[in-house]
């Protein structure tokens, strides 16, 4: 297997939109097969028809892409292994499974929905788990009469009652199970369609697939489909299980509870998916025991399997905030004015680009989501500020005081030559201290008058920004609310 090319697949069930685990493994397939100039497949299994979402499978693909983890086979792309929906592969499990059964390797089981029920009840109040084998003796004479009902069998396998099923996992090492533990599990449902053990095993040997690398949550399954391969005289992928993704806590499973769990949650938040690929890379993986920021060719050019904990790691949304807020900053001007625009724009402002691109060096050092550009420069695109007129009263000074301040203000800003920064801030720096204010007073009167806050951007650029004819305006509506006070 080693010297055979890489040929790596994420096989995500389009049950539910694409979870940020189902993306790390994703993420880690790809880089693995970029590293190794081998093949990244995207494959879709979709056989558990009760519970496929219609708006699944392009939420997957759509993540998949934004997170820049482009397939080289598989929907929209084809290859020479297709299909690669298992909903179109059906005859190819039948096959495979009837083999099996004619083999000796899985039987027929005719058992009702009732039967199982009563079963299970049963070993529950014994402690026991497991499908009891009823249908694993049944003479030939038995099985006509119940295929004489019409009932259609699923196909079970046929797991070995002594003896021991072993196996190397790259991340976990070698590991070997009891076969008396294990269950005679449904390889073929009644309906033609088959399990994910059977549909699996099938896929990843006819897709040439060298490594396999999932879930831990599948580690228990693989002594299962290790007897598969054997049945088959099939060889057997080398397997990597990935460490479970835990809540910020460390304790529990990552879920809704915690906050967003969805590829699109992020994306809509407003996080980078530059930054969101660096995350989830660091999500079980180490390269050495300091190095936090890696391009994504440094990732493809440094990930390896060596460098998984096969313990599971925890999910920190605030480690998350301080990345994405590291790469924010990193952005040039106009690519961050671009990104922003629709964020803007979701939130209802009227916003345009040419504006956006002059707020962006106020906000850019303050953001570590996207989301965020709309509550700290909404002002700038709104016609009116709604704000409580005690806010335009300065610290230590009376209605009057401010009113004073924020007047003479207004006369030295509409008297000024021009109205950019180096202009603004020796103006009024000099009129504070003309009027014996600390400065922080007369800007905190002019910040509020003119965004409607006490905190925002910086307020020369601000200024600067909104022009005078939008400055002075605020000013004049802010000085009518003054004297109603004063």
């Amino acid at each position: 297997m080693k010297d055979k090319p890489v040929r790596v697949r994420f096989a995500p069930s389009p049950t539910g939109y694409l979870h940020v685990g189902g993306a790390r493994t994703a993420l880690f397939n790809w880089l693995y097969a970029r590293h190794h100039n081998g093949t990244f497949i995207l494959r879709i299994e979709d056989t558990d028809r009760t519970r496929y979402q219609e708006d699944a499978l392009q939420d997957i693909m759509d993540g998949l892409r934004w997170l820049g983890l482009d397939w080289d086979e598989g929907p929209e792309v084809g290859g020479n292994y297709g299909p690669y929906f298992q909903s179109q592969r059906l005859g190819l499990y039948q096959k495979y499974a009837r083999q099996l059964v004619d083999e000796g390797h899985a039987y027929k089981c005719y058992c009702s929905p009732e039967r199982l029920a009563e079963m299970r009840q049963s070993q529950r109040a014994r402690g026991q788990t497991g499908y009891d084998r009823h249908c694993r003796t049944l003479t030939v004479r038995q099985r006509a009469e119940y295929e004489a009902q019409g009932i259609v069998p699923v196909i079970r396998l046929a797991a070995p009652l002594e003896g021991q099923t072993s196996f190397h996992d790259v991340i976990h090492g070698p590991i070997t199970v009891e076969n008396s533990s294990l269950d005679d599990l449904v390889l073929l449902k009644s309906d033609g369609y088959p399990t994910y053990h059977l549909a699996n095993v099938v896929d990843d040997h006819f897709m040439e697939i060298s490594h396999i690398m999932r879930a831990d949550e599948w580690l228990p399954s693989v002594p299962k489909h290790v007897l598969l391969y054997q049945a088959f005289g099939w060889e057997i992928p080398i397997y990597a299980h990935l460490p479970v993704i835990l809540a910020p806590s460390g304790k529990g499973k990552l879920s809704k509870r915690h906050g967003g769990v969805a590829v699109r949650d992020f994306r809509r938040e407003g996080y980078l998916p530059e930054a969101m690929v660096n995350f989830l890379a660091r999500v079980g993986w180490a390269y050495d025991d300091k190095t936090e920021f890696f391009t994504r060719q440094e990732l493809i050019e440094k990930f390896d399997l060596d460098g998984v904990n096969k313990s599971p790691a925890a999910f920190s949304y605030d480690k998350l905030d301080w990345m994405n807020g590291a790469y924010i900053r990193q952005l040039g001007p106009d690519d961050l004015a671009g990104r922003l625009l629709p964020f803007l724009t979701r939130a209802g402002l009227p916003a345009d680009l040419a504006t956006v691109r002059r707020v962006v060096p106020l906000v850019q050092e303050r953001l570590k989501k996207l989301s965020e550009a709309a509550e700290w420069t909404d002002f700038f695109f709104t016609a009116e500020l709604d704000y409580d007129p005690q806010l335009l009263i300065g610290k230590k000074m009376t209605a009057g005081e401010s009113l004073a301040a924020l007047a003479r203000a207004r006369e030295t800003l509409a008297s000024l030559p021009a109205f950019d920064e180096g202009t603004l801030e020796p103006a009024l720096r000099a009129l504070a201290e003309e009027m014996g204010l600390k400065a922080g007073q007369l800007f905190g009167v002019i910040r509020v008058a003119v965004t409607g806050r006490k905190v925002a951007p910086p307020l020369f650029g601000t200024l600067a920004v909104l022009g005078r004819e939008k400055v002075l305006q605020r000013m004049d509506k802010a000085l009518a609310l003054l004297k109603g006070m004063a």
